[in-house]
């Protein structure tokens, strides 16, 4: 046994190292997102809580980007690569508590071979990158609870408490952690209701969340109107409903999630297991919660994503026994192996695309030129702030424009791009001008700098797979606006976007103050 130990440790150090490697690489080839660009808002300013999420990925990225002292595409995923580390470490522990360290090697494999847990939140950085670590443990420490209750003393409830806290501090549905364990007490271990280390454990993450109610507080709930108005739309959208549970199927790697059903409809076998009604509650419920919405609202996929941490789980008991009973305990199952080849091809073959066989899939048409093209997601802005380098030196020097010009959005997206990719590098502010709905978290950075002053230039850069007319959406404010350059993105040939730059004339006019 000591062996075996120490050969699925060992495994398990080559799963991780050589999963964190990859995505470092990857890094460098991949260029931010929308979403991760503007999360990048939270480290640029730091709060409690923020218009969409509580704080915690701006932290993350403000520790990994040293203080914002190192910046840069890797620096900022770095935060998700260790917690997505951590979390496959964790998965690991928790199989070998359920069952033995097979169990846990089995269910870190299907964590490191979904896409949601792997890349899209164990690579880009998003809210979910640290909840999920945070997801993770907090359910072993439940799993810890269960299997040795006897080692579990007040002090692990305290931490229980605490990590459901920081899950919520870094996406508000971490608290259905307890209404998960909440319901499986209810059900299965009543009892405990009667211990005042729960009510301890309890207060412990009520105490964490009481930063985030303060600052909806003080900003009106701005946070819980935003989100009800996403979720308390009326009537029956079967398209939404579908999208949502052919979206969960792909996002968690088709041959996984077929791995999990297979194992979910063999719970005859494993259900003498103790833990299983425990993650039965910490998945199904929340992935069933997802599809109820969806039913009458549009919903993302991700969403109920860390509900299939359990069921990661109850399929490694499966698989394991399953292994086991054919003399297979050292090998990983074919259906798995098999996603994990699904999972590489898929990666291999989108580069390739993107750096060796680009094609323009989006519009063709020049008003919209690229829109719907996933290349566009993860190129071009490199290639913008070097044009737009040359294009301001060239104003200055000509007079054309001021030194301190500031660039103007409208939007949070492609705004959160242009702060990142462009502003910053040639140290210039950048100002939105939109609703609250439309700038987001841009409208306490209005707040916290200098906003634009009359008579003052300004420059607008407008992708075209993101089109917007700057002549209606800044007419009022500007003097005269004139489109006078054009930065084209070309892949081996292939014209994927263009970028037209605008120069916004005399400021007649100063937005209000939204907040």
């Amino acid at each position: 046994m000591k062996s075996r130990t120490t050969t699925y440790q060992r495994k398990m150090w080559w799963l991780i190292g050589i999963t964190a490697i990859t995505k470092i690489l990857l890094s460098h080839f991949i260029e931010l997102g929308n979403d991760e660009v503007y999360y990048y808002t939270y480290a640029i300013q730091p709060d409690w809580n923020h218009f969409d999420h509580p704080g915690m990925v701006g932290w993350i990225i403000r520790i990994t980007s040293l203080n914002l002292n190192w910046v840069s595409a890797l620096s900022m995923r770095l935060g998700s690569i260790l917690c997505a580390a951590g979390a496959t470490w964790i998965i690991f522990k928790t199989g070998t508590l359920l069952k033995d360290e097979y169990t846990g090697y089995i269910a870190a494999w299907m964590y490191t071979f979904s896409i949601y847990t792997s890349i899209i939140a164990g690579f880009f950085i998003l809210p979910d990158s640290p909840q999920l670590l945070f997801f993770t443990l907090s359910i072993y420490w439940m799993v810890k609870w269960l299997t040795i209750p006897a080692h579990f003393k007040t002090k692990d409830w305290i931490l229980l408490g605490f990590l459901i806290g920081l899950a919520t501090l870094s996406k508000i549905h971490g608290l259905y952690l307890w209404v998960g364990f909440g319901a499986f007490l209810l059900f299965h271990q009543s009892k405990t209701f009667g211990k005042k280390s729960l009510y301890l454990a309890i207060l412990v993450t009520i105490i964490c969340v009481i930063p985030i109610l303060y600052w909806n507080v003080q900003n009106d709930f701005v946070t819980y109107q935003y989100h009800s108005k996403r979720v308390m739309h009326t009537g029956l959208l079967i398209d939404s409903f579908l999208q949502q549970v052919g979206g969960e199927f792909l996002y968690q790697n088709p041959l996984i999630y077929i791995s999990i059903l297979i194992a979910l409809f063999n719970l005859g076998h494993i259900i003498n297991n103790k833990t299983i009604p425990l993650l039965l509650w910490l998945s199904l419920p929340l992935i069933g919660t997802f599809w109820i919405i969806a039913l009458f609202n549009p919903t993302l996929p991700h969403w109920s994503g860390p509900g299939f941490i359990g069921l990661f789980l109850i399929a490694g008991i499966y698989w394991s026994e399953r292994g086991l009973k054919h003399k297979l305990s050292f090998s990983m199952p074919l259906l798995i192996k098999a996603a994990a080849g699904l999972l590489l091809f898929f990666l291999i073959g989108f580069l390739m695309f993107v750096y060796i066989y680009p094609k323009q899939i989006g519009s063709t048409k020049t008003e919209n030129l690229g829109e719907y093209n996933p290349i566009n997601d993860v190129t071009g802005w490199e290639e913008c702030k070097k044009a737009m380098t040359k294009i301001v030196t060239r104003d200055q020097q000509l007079s054309l424009m001021s030194v301190d010009a500031p660039l103007i959005s409208h939007k949070w997206f492609p705004a959160a791009h242009l702060l990142f990719y462009v502003a910053q590098p040639l140290q210039k502010k950048l100002v939105t001008i939109g609703n609250l709905e439309s700038i987001h978290k841009f409208a306490w950075i209005n707040k916290t700098q200098q906003g634009l002053k009359i008579g003052e230039d300004a420059y607008c850069i407008v992708p075209s797979n993101i089109p917007s007319n700057p002549s209606l959406l800044y007419g009022a404010y500007f003097e005269s606006i004139q489109c006078t350059d054009t930065i084209p993105i070309v892949k081996k040939g292939v014209l994927l976007r263009n970028f037209y730059v605008y120069r916004l004339m005399k400021c007649k006019k100063v937005p209000n103050d939204l907040l």
